[in-house]
């Protein structure tokens, strides 16, 4: 029996205890007929849609569950490993599911979603990021002296990085080196080493400090790119091909280094171009879970032909109709605080008990605060109207408690579920 197998991936009991929980004023997506009543009951029970009010983001069942079976068969045919990128829900739920259907581990990008993830007992996580903060440091160090299987990875992409991380960790006495890759970036881009002999540079100094362990070789080429066009594609490989020839070119201490990249719109180049370098390939993609109507829908190598299925978006807005001041202007009850709008503006799908029709020509032009302007649409004040949805790494931030459906599209979805998020 191997390590993995011998040691659980995450603490199904710490999840198991959310349905202890019991619903009250916190939790802006529960109505008060359900105050005081545990978590665990609401699922037991299967309220209906109808008995909840508006604003409110909804999940699929469904959804979730081919998405994340879908996007666990095509990493398992490209031969890489996925370490879903937690922060996009920041739902130990939801990463147990995805745990459970073989992912390597979980993704984070800060020190307070580490300890979300610890705190549910996620046996293997990779900070997408530098760890330089001095507490943090000390509270790493001594978790993992206390917790000899816990796996943690971070990166680094300057000298300085190592000199204050290994000043850090010596001030903490810490017991066990800490992983880290080296990350390499893109013109343009984000955080990463822009120079090869940089890079090259910087694994002699990983590998002189005494409280790190040179494991990998990281980067992100979604920072790259924000379309699939033939350019945006071509500069993904160009990119994803100089990490290639610089894995193979440094000397690590691990029997078996990690190239890690990809966020959830090129992760097809990721398999080709670093899926025969050796060592282990790591896949970050997040959104997958979720997935949207909007960006992620358009974007997607699924639905650019990779792979024998397509995701499905798993989350929905409801507004509710609170104002006809115009005849073509109707005003909903959900704007910025509720539903997610830097990548596309929430899409009316429906209006419930009239269906698709009274929205067919209709569009969300702007959003304030707590306010979506719908123009042309047949709607009456009262109609609730379902809206599509773009960006799920900025939806589920808005909500602590959402409800998950067991059929979005049915005339009475029922809700059988209700994930915890922590953001």
């Amino acid at each position: 029996m191997t390590e993995v197998m011998m040691v659980a991936s995450i603490d199904a009991g710490a999840i198991d205890a959310l349905g202890e929980e019991r619903l009250d004023w916190r939790f802006k997506a529960i109505p008060a007929s359900l105050h005081g009543m545990p978590v665990a009951d609401v699922r037991a029970n299967r309220p209906p849609l109808d008995d909840f009010g508006t604003p409110l983001l909804t999940l699929d069942a469904g959804a979730l569950d081919h998405n994340v079976r879908t996007m666990a068969r095509w990493a398992d045919a490209a031969g890489i490993a996925l370490a879903p990128h937690g922060k996009t829900t920041m739902a130990p739920q939801l990463w147990r599911r995805q745990l459970d259907a073989g992912a390597w581990g979980v993704t984070v990008a800060n020190l307070p979603q580490l300890r979300v993830a610890r705190a549910f007992g996620v046996r293997r996580v990779m900070l997408a990021n530098a760890l330089l903060d001095p507490a943090g440091l000390a509270w790493l160090a001594a978790e993992l002296e206390k917790h000899p299987e816990f796996e943690f990875t971070s990166w680094v992409d300057s000298p300085r990085s190592v000199e204050l991380m290994d000043e850090a960790l010596r001030l903490a006495r810490a017991q066990r080196r800490v992983d880290v890759c080296v990350e390499i970036g893109g013109p343009h881009g984000r955080t990463g080493v822009r120079d090869d002999g940089d890079a090259r540079a910087l694994a002699d100094a990983v590998r002189e400090a005494p409280t790190l362990r040179l494991t990998g070789l990281a980067g992100y080429e979604g920072a790259l790119a924000h379309d699939a066009s033939d350019e945006g594609r071509g500069a993904v490989d160009a990119y994803l091909r100089r990490m290639a020839n610089l894995f193979g070119g440094l000397d690590y201490e691990t029997d078996e280094p990690i190239v890690t990249a990809g966020g959830s719109s090129f992760f097809d180049q990721v398999a080709d171009v670093l899926g025969g370098v050796g060592g282990r390939v790591v896949l970050r993609s997040g959104a997958y879970i979720v997935h949207d109507d909007g960006f992620y829908r358009e974007i997607s190598p699924f639905s650019r032909g990779a792979g024998d299925a397509r995701l499905r978006s798993a989350m929905h807005g409801w507004a509710r109709v609170v104002s006809r001041p115009e005849p073509a202007l109707a005003l909903l009850d959900a704007g910025k605080r509720d539903l997610p709008f830097d990548e596309g503006l929430p899409m009316p799908q429906l209006v419930r008990g009239k269906g698709p029709e009274a929205v067919e020509k209709a569009q969300v032009t702007a959003v304030n605060d707590q306010h979506a302007f719908l123009e042309d649409a047949s709607v009456e004040v009262g109609d609730v109207v379902k809206l599509g949805l773009s960006h799920p790494c900025t939806a589920l931030d808005k909500w602590t408690l959402i409800p998950v459906l067991d059929d979005a599209e049915a005339d009475h979805p029922a809700v059988i579920d209700l994930v915890r998020t922590w953001f």
